[in-house]
């Protein structure tokens, strides 16, 4: 559990929305990330900076160079290091009071459920349809909710799954198995998108936690940076 340090938290326990009560709820929430690319990127240290309590970092991959231009969380003194551990170095030089627990094998068939169910909540920071339906079946099996969060070049998407509301990642793309059978390619994107993208979930997660605002429950938002057109689908 992070430390509430008074100081510390100052600016956001100045938002009424937040205040003390709202920053102790931070403290003992545990969230969990799955991927640790550009969105995982974004979304650890605001998280960790929020001082959420608890971090799980579930991926599979090692840091490589062709990650930094938009993986800002690693350094060049990191090439080659398991993400996990290397994401970890960095956010525990952010936030010594938060609990990070790793996950180097990534989410899995094998152990999707158990992970859901020992959070409060999932952050959706891969870049696959396979992992993403996982972690739907996951926190619907755990009664967990979800941020969604997806993109590609220069646009976006976030959502919240699985929450009040009950709508499901199937319900928004039921086309499983054609999704899934896609050929896994490497596509360009925009360094700033998925920290544009990665912030916004980290927004979301906050505000479910906390308990204010008008969350993305049921809802999809849409951005495109090249033209800065935004639209809310509800769904």
């Amino acid at each position: 559990m992070a430390a509430l340090d008074p100081e510390r938290y100052a600016r956001q326990t100045m938002l009424e929305e937040i205040g003390t009560e709202g920053q102790q709820r931070l403290s003992e929430a545990s969230v969990l990330i799955v991927g640790l690319g550009g969105l995982g990127s974004a979304v650890a240290p605001y998280l960790a900076g929020a001082g959420v309590g608890r971090l799980g970092l579930a991926d599979p991959d090692t840091v490589s160079a062709s990650n930094l231009p938009r993986q800002t969380l690693y350094t060049e003194a990191q090439l080659g290091q398991p993400k996990t551990a290397a994401a970890r170095e960095r956010l525990a030089a952010l936030s010594s009071a938060t609990h990070f627990d790793l996950y180097p094998e990534g989410l899995t068939a094998e152990n999707a459920c158990e992970l859901a169910a020992a959070y409060d909540l999932v952050i959706d920071c891969c870049d696959n349809y396979p992992t993403r339906y996982l972690v739907d079946d996951a926190c619907g099996a755990a009664g967990r909710p979800w941020v969604y969060g997806s993109i590609g070049a220069f646009h976006g998407q976030v959502g919240l799954m699985n929450g009040r509301r009950g709508r499901r990642y199937a319900d928004l793309y039921p086309d499983r198995e054609a999704l899934c059978r896609r050929p896994r390619t490497t596509t360009g994107v925009l360094g700033p998108v998925p920290g544009v993208i990665g912030a916004l979930e980290a927004s979301e997660a906050i505000k479910w936690i906390v308990g204010f605002g008008e969350p993305l429950d049921g809802r999809l938002l849409t951005i495109d940076l090249m033209t800065l057109q935004t639209e809310i689908i509800e769904f």
